[in-house]
């Protein structure tokens, strides 16, 4: 991922680019609705709405943080169909240390297309002494998911 990617240009961020990621999709697991099914808008969603765990993987680049991710994304699809994410996870960066990951928000479909804007408010926590910084940085993070390839693309900003 490039780090002069453009972002949405109606959503200004004003601050500090930490990072950006391309996770990918590697893995859902389903409670008792086919993620395909719902997405797909073949079905209405049933009233209890639906849950599913999406397990990500991926490069982290950018001027602040470099190395991998691995997260899962608890996702909550409300019977409304209002997305809800609550990701846990790990960087680990390219010198070896490990870096939390919490992040929730919210996936927006855009229009009817397989595309989802996403939402985030991020805290990131770390005890290595170069990465500190992080525990008290507020970032807010905006980007997409392509669910019919899985492909993830996020931009993160301390503000």
């Amino acid at each position: 991922m490039s780090l002069d990617q453009p972002r949405d240009p109606e959503l200004p961020v004003t601050g500090t680019l930490v990072y950006q990621y391309a996770p990918q999709v590697v893995q859902v697991i389903e409670y008792g609705t086919s993620a395909d099914v719902a997405f797909s808008g073949q079905m209405a969603l049933p009233s209890s709405g639906i849950r599913l765990d999406l397990y990500l993987e991926g490069p982290v680049v950018g001027p602040k943080l470099n190395g991998t991710v691995k997260a899962v994304d608890y996702m909550y699809v409300r019977a409304d169909g209002r997305t809800e994410l609550h990701i846990h996870g790990a960087i680990t960066t390219d010198s070896g240390k490990n870096v939390a990951l919490f992040a929730d928000g919210l996936a927006i479909r855009q229009g009817a297309s397989a595309v989802f804007d996403l939402r985030e408010n991020v805290t990131l926590l770390s005890s290595h002494p170069e990465f500190s910084w992080l525990n008290g940085a507020q970032i807010w993070a905006s980007g997409t998911v392509d669910i019919s390839s899985g492909q993830v693309q996020v931009s993160a900003y301390a503000v």
